[in-house]
């Protein structure tokens, strides 16, 4: 039951954002439609996880079990290599002013599809045995949420399961996936198209790491995949990034070593929550990060924006327009050498990133492949549901939503396009300290049926 109302409200919800009236029809009103139909995905997926890993957990012989219930993890991530071939396909199809008119609705209507499919799946299932014998004799939970909570020794593994399986498997997921992106588009500036193939490629590629580490768990158990994966992270992270930047637009890197930049004055500050900044110095460094430029900040009575040695003037300077000002950035900088022109990497280069975005898809394998397994093996089976829901999705909503904002601030502050993935690395290191504590080490571990 379960199973069909999440997978309906799913359904229903992302369809329904491509039916939504655009904002010169209805106003107001179409983003707020947006955002409640972005909460009933939100409250959808909040059961989807946890069900399809429980049952599947239930339906796997033991000494299959982690690599059965990896095939959920690699779907994740299959899921999202289908939405960047279905938009890519719209934009090739759909001219580029039609695609923004009414084009972006194609995607969202084709989950009705999926919809169909899946409640025809899940037509066919039954429940699992455990869930089966629980009902029987009358011990299921009457209020799994507060039992969840109460239950003796429960709150440690609630604890281990957020901080120590949650937060490093979520931040590096996003990391792998969502901050490439953005970094390959962004700082990197290499065209969309070229970005989500080569994004695509590796995420398609990548799938087969996180069941080869589930099958690998049922040999030496969950905690050693995701300890040797956390730990590769901390040592590999940064450099894999640079490695990708080099590659992809070499031409800023060298132009960040010739000519820095550096701007200095008063009130440099910088609040991530205002459309526009206050100081006019807050403003340059908005600009930068927008831009992707790397720089140094310095403190002077006057606002001062330096490349290299050179001091660019800022006479004339549009405060008040964003896009006007990051335009005429583009202007300054360019006489100190810097390129703004939309990236083409050669095939060799390209060949490069691909292979450095498939080993940060193998870092987060490792964390990831084994988990619907892991989790369900946490926990007693009265309370499993709510139990492994509530750290996977509280970590994934707040560890997993808060990094873009977290890690664009980081780098805003810092000036460094690669500063924000101590964010993901912060985590990761809470996540090995707390794992290699409470993830128990058992290579034959049972699952709870009582």
């Amino acid at each position: 039951y379960t199973f069909l109302v999440t997978v309906t409200l799913m359904g229903i919800a992302t369809a329904g954002i491509g039916l939504i009236p655009s904002a010169e029809t209805i106003g107001i009103a179409a983003p707020i439609i947006v955002i409640l139909f972005r909460i009933l995905q939100g409250l959808a997926l909040g059961g989807e996880y946890g069900g399809a890993a429980i049952y599947v957990s239930e339906h796997s012989p033991p000494e299959k079990r982690g690599y059965y219930t990896s095939f959920i993890q690699a779907s994740v991530v299959g899921g999202f290599v289908l939405s960047i071939a279905v938009v890519l396909l719209c934009r090739y199809l759909i001219p580029a002013d039609e695609f923004a008119a009414w084009g972006w609705r194609i995607p969202f209507l084709l989950s009705l599809i999926l919809l169909v499919i899946s409640l025809w799946m899940r037509f066919m299932l039954s429940e699992s045995p455990v869930f089966q014998a629980m009902k029987a004799a009358g011990k299921t939970s009457k209020n799994p949420f507060v039992e969840s909570m109460t239950y003796p020794g429960n709150g440690k593994r609630i604890f281990v399961a957020m901080f120590g399986i949650t937060a490093g498997l979520t931040t590096i997921w996003y990391t792998a996936f969502f901050s490439s992106l953005s970094f390959l588009k962004g700082p990197m500036r290499i065209d969309d198209t070229t970005t989500e193939i080569l994004i695509g490629i590796a995420g398609f590629l990548s799938m087969g790491f996180y069941l080869i580490v589930g099958k690998w768990s049922d040999r030496v158990g969950r905690k050693k995949p995701i300890i040797w994966g956390n730990i590769l992270i901390l040592i590999t992270l940064f450099p894999a990034f640079w490695m990708m930047g080099n590659l992809a637009n070499p031409a800023l890197s060298n132009a960040s070593e010739i000519a820095p930049v550096t701007v200095s004055g008063p009130n440099c500050t910088y609040d991530p929550f205002t459309d526009q900044q206050e100081t006019k110095c807050g403003r340059l460094i908005e600009d930068l990060t927008a831009n992707g430029i790397p720089y140094d900040l310095a403190e002077s009575e006057a606002l001062r924006l330096k490349a290299g040695s050179d001091e660019l003037s800022l006479d004339g300077y549009k405060w008040n327009a964003a896009a006007d000002r990051r335009a005429q950035l583009q202007l300054l900088l360019s006489s100190a050498g810097y390129d703004f022109s939309e990236q083409h990497p050669p095939v060799l280069r390209m060949i490069g990133i691909v292979a450095i975005l498939l080993f940060l898809g193998l870092l987060s394998a490792m964390n990831y492949g084994s988990v619907a397994a892991l989790l369900s093996e946490m926990f007693p089976a009265k309370i499993r549901y709510s139990s492994m829901s509530i750290p996977y999705h509280f970590g994934a909503g707040y560890f997993g939503g808060f990094l873009p904002l977290i890690a664009g601030y980081i780098v805003a502050r810092t000036g460094d396009a690669y500063s924000g993935l101590w964010y993901t690395w912060g985590f990761v290191f809470i996540a090995l300290i707390v794992a290699w504590w409470g993830i128990p080490d058992d290579p034959e571990a049972a699952l709870d049926e009582a």
